[in-house]
């Protein structure tokens, strides 16, 4: 079932649907209300119960308030304290509107309810006193009419009875002396039912300094009035006292908090608790004030029920409180804002100093739905994710809490069309269709922005960043894939431990990415490449040499089955001109200044052309992150601890990158290839063959798909090398050919099958060599008579220049010239036998081995050395292998021993570049010893 976007079950009210609202509409001023200039939703006592949701705080203290003013009990002060915008302003005007009776209570939502659990069916009308801390001044004096007056007792007294009652409490005020509390007793007894509101008192007292008088009083006298004040009240039973005080952080400087401590010493005596707002509540004060009623209620509960559902089926992806059932009400509740939004608001932002809680809140989300109501937002919560921070007035209602520079922060990374974030989205389809990196990057904002270097644990955590962006049927593994985008490529995103966040502080990516334009191609990025290849095709595999962007002349021609890598510029493109397939037919076709025989033995592997720069790119930012490590380490950069291991991470992070981007992009075999039907040869082509880059190794996976594409034989039956034979050699009246010849031509022509190796001609040979269906052997023939003549036997030939295959009908006629005659009986055999097999015993498995002719006395032992040319090294290294070495390993009881011993002097010495190159490639091939010495 498909949800409802928020905009079709919640209306918002006129003002906020329009824009119209203005900002000081939200903040509640005791004093415009009392003198008659408020706006209409605070003036007005029906519309402000009916945009007030009365939490638990507030009906107990109403409730409180009811009971004194009858006379039935109530406590007699009570002291509102709370974080700045907690809603102790609010709370007074409730009980302002209350008292006033200007309207029945009938007709203020909510308060029937509260006069019924209190049994009191009639509230008398009270006088009501007004005392603003921030409308007061100590030194100027407030006229009314003829008379003016000084102190805060004078003002008392004049509100409770005007004229009459400030004759009262002249001359104190006329000298600035406190009354007393027996003239403030009676005062009150006078003209109650009364209820005393003040608001701002400690913002009123710290403008007296000590040892000062002013026409106000004094700083004692003052403290002196609000002790006598409190202790008359109590000894009044229709008077009550309300004061509200702030938290010691918004006291304002020393002065401040020496007046908020010693006015609690003298309300804690005899004040009453008062419960603040709660977030829970502040869902519904919020959602009453911005929203008109909900009457679609089966709507919110299908809404709220989806996102449940949802959250417990990725529920290893989100915070575990978004499972239980309290977070299903909480949705309920706080409907259509999503619970994240007021977490973030009332656990993060509440912190900074200048955001009110609950004012604070109003601000910014009327902005914020304005806004999306405009853009016909369509999501189904609103969420942190949904905060549209490309509206100018919505990014600046959010940073003006903040610290300067947070401005460019969110037009450059986090929202708005010339964002990173923007382009991240508008780059992938996957991304923009539901807005991935600008949702996650917002989510990120709203829990990270207010977070500072000091504390612990800074951000917010990815469980928490994806509950701020996710939406049921919509991916999680989407949403993570932006983080990881956007942490590759976001200047002001910092991450760690699992947690992220922005900072005004551009991250290390920056310098990173201005790093990554310092290194050249040619001799750095290239080099790293191809040191990463070397590093991934180490091990055993089936090709003979792997050579990295080796110069043509530097490639051996012999039988050795040889992979070629082709430089990274030099990339493979399955549509258009392929650079690959021109540089490997190169490769191919000479070998310095001389043809190149071997053709049938070179297969290529080439870069994808797509993937090339991402390759090169991921290079350059590995190369950057190392420089920035070292540079640390050597003092050129001064990084704070968290930077230095970011930093290690990214270079780690990279170098891993890098593996992966050669896998990816290193993923096209090319194979040249001729085919021949009737004698006839076609030009050369070219197959090219996807590698799988999450295959364990690259090189066992180049075999595999070789071998998969019958482009590479490693096993091959006898009846193939007989048809070839047929076809090719045996023709024209010749019936018999050089074994080696024949493999000497596979190696060259590539229209014949491409073999591992010799071992998989030998192979097929000794698998045929026990049938008469095949060919038959001999080491020569001298005067129309074969030497070491084999027909039919099982045997293991050794592969030589003297070894022949002959057909198989001309094998078997010879074999009948040479049949043994019957032996008479009783005479000795002394008919000549067949020429015995070669000597070295018999081979594995019982064969009988044919032999060449005897030779002479056999040796045990070989050794020998050569001095090579450095610069030719490569090549002549080489040949001994393919000429010499070679030789002795097709002996299976052969033990072969090569060790190369290097020597190098430079009277200026090797700078600190080619010492730690060559260690490392050292290292890399696992050299015994290597060592720099003075």
């Amino acid at each position: 079932m498909s949800i409802k976007p928020w905009r079709e079950i919640a209306v918002p009210h006129e003002d906020v649907l329009k824009g119209t609202f203005q900002q000081a509409e939200f903040a509640a001023d005791l004093t415009l209300v009392h003198d008659g200039k408020a706006t209409a939703e605070y003036q007005n006592p029906v519309l402000f119960f009916e945009r007030t949701y009365i939490t638990e705080g507030m009906r107990l203290l109403l409730d409180s308030v009811i009971r004194r003013l009858s006379s039935k009990g109530g406590d007699p002060v009570i002291q509102l304290k709370t974080s700045f915008g907690g809603g102790k302003t609010h709370t007074l005007l409730a009980v302002y509107h209350l008292a006033s009776a200007k309207t029945a209570p009938s007709r203020l939502a909510g308060i029937s309810a509260i006069m019924d659990t209190a049994k009191i069916t009639e509230l008398p009308k009270a006088r009501i006193v007004v005392l603003d801390g921030i409308k007061q001044s100590p030194s100027q004096p407030v006229k009314h009419g003829k008379i003016a007056i000084h102190t805060l007792w004078g003002d008392l007294a004049w509100q409770l009875g005007k004229e009459e009652g400030y004759e009262r409490v002249k001359d104190s005020d006329l000298k600035g002396t406190q009354p007393g509390k027996t003239v403030l007793m009676e005062l009150l007894a006078a003209y109650a039912p009364c209820v005393i509101l003040m608001d701002e008192l400690v913002a009123y007292i710290r403008q007296f300094e000590e040892g000062k008088s002013y026409t106000g009083g004094t700083f004692e006298s003052n403290l002196s009035f609000i002790q006598s004040i409190t202790e008359a009240v109590k000894g009044v039973p229709n008077a009550i006292l309300l004061a509200s005080l702030p938290d010691s952080h918004q006291a304002g400087g020393p002065r401040g908090v020496l007046a908020l401590n010693a006015l609690e010493d003298y309300f804690k005596r005899l004040q009453a608790i008062w419960k603040p707002v709660g977030t829970e509540e502040a869902f519904s004060i919020v959602r009453r004030r911005l929203f008109e009623t909900i009457k679609d209620t089966v709507a919110v509960d299908s809404a709220c029920q989806s996102f449940a559902d949802f959250y417990n089926t990725v529920k290893n992806e989100l915070p575990s409180e978004a499972q239980e059932t309290r977070y299903f009400n909480r949705m309920k509740d706080a409907y259509p804002i999503h619970p994240e939004v007021f977490d973030r608001l009332y656990e993060d932002w509440s912190t900074l100093e200048n955001f009110q809680r609950t004012r604070g809140v109003l601000k910014m989300m009327a902005k914020v739905i304005h806004r999306l109501w405009v853009d016909n937002n369509r999501d189904a919560f609103i969420m942190p994710g949904s905060i549209p921070l490309y509206d100018g007035e919505v990014r600046n209602e959010t940073i003006q809490y903040l610290p300067q520079g947070w401005d460019p922060v969110v037009e450059r990374d986090i929202d708005g069309d010339r964002s990173e974030a923007a382009a991240i989205d508008n780059g992938d389809t996957r991304f923009g269709v539901i807005q991935a990196a600008r949702r996650v990057s917002r989510s990120i904002f709203m829990g990270s922005a207010p977070t500072t270097s000091n504390q612990v644990a800074r951000g917010v955590d990815m469980n928490h960043v994806l509950l701020g962006c996710v939406q049921p049927g919509q991916s999680v593994a989407l949403y993570k894939d932006a983080i990881r985008r956007l942490t590759e490529r976001l200047h002001f995103l910092n991450s760690g431990n699992d947690r992220f966040w922005f900072d005004t502080k551009a991250n290390l990516r920056r310098e990173m990415e201005e790093r990554k334009r310092r290194f050249s191609e040619e001799e750095e990025v290239r080099p790293n490449i191809r040191t990463t290849l070397l590093v991934l095709f180490a091990g055993n595999h089936v090709f003979a040499g792997s050579h990295m962007f080796t110069v043509l002349s530097d490639v051996p021609d012999d039988n050795g089955l040889r992979l070629y890598v082709l430089p990274p510029d030099v990339a493979y493109a399955r549509t258009g001109r392929s650079t690959a397939v021109e540089r490997a037919a190169e490769v191919l076709k000479v070998r310095g200044e001389q043809p190149r025989q071997r053709q049938n033995r070179l297969v290529f592997l080439a870069a994808d052309f797509d993937s090339v720069g991402r390759l090169k790119d991921q290079v350059r930012s590995m190369l950057a992150w190392k420089s920035i490590v070292d540079d640390n380490n050597e003092g050129k950069l001064n990084l704070d601890t968290f930077q230095a291991k970011q930093a290690r991470k990214s270079q780690a992070d990279a170098e891993e990158g890098v593996k992966h981007m050669v896998r990816e992009a290193y993923k096209w075999v090319l194979v040249p290839c001729q085919e021949a039907k009737q004698g006839k040869v076609s030009d050369m082509e070219w197959q090219a063959f996807a590698v799988s880059s999450s295959a364990p190794n690259i090189a066992v996976e180049i075999e595999r798909v070789l071998k998969d594409s019958e482009a590479l034989i490693l096993e091959w039956a006898p009846v193939h090398l007989k048809n070839i034979l047929k076809e090719w050699f045996w023709k024209d009246g010749v019936s018999e050919v050089s074994a080696l010849d024949v493999y000497q031509k596979f190696s060259n022509y590539l229209y014949f099958p491409r073999l591992k190796d010799e071992s998989v001609f030998r192979a097929a040979l000794s698998a045929g060599a026990a049938s008469t269906d095949f060919f038959g052997f001999a080491y020569g023939k001298t005067n129309g008579k074969y030497e070491g003549f084999s027909f039919g036997k099982a045997t293991s030939p050794v592969l030589d220049g003297a070894l022949l295959l002959i057909e198989p009908s001309a094998a078997a006629a010879y074999a009948e010239t040479i049949k043994a005659p019957d032996v008479v009986p009783g005479k000795p055999d002394d008919v000549s036998s067949p020429v015995q097999p070669p000597a070295g015993g018999a081979p594995k498995g019982g064969q009988t081995p044919v032999s060449p002719p005897a030779g002479g006395q056999k040796k045990k032992r070989f050794y020998g050395t050569i001095a090579l040319d450095p610069a030719k090294a490569k090549m002549q290294f080489a040949n001994i292998a393919d000429e010499v070495v070679q030789h002795f390993n097709m002996r299976p009881d052969a033990e072969v021993t090569i060790s190369i011993e290097i020597r190098a002097e430079t009277r200026s010495g090797f700078d600190e570049g080619i010492q730690r190159t060559v260690r490392e490639n050292c290292k890399e091939l696992k050299f015994g010893n290597a060592e720099f010495e003075g």
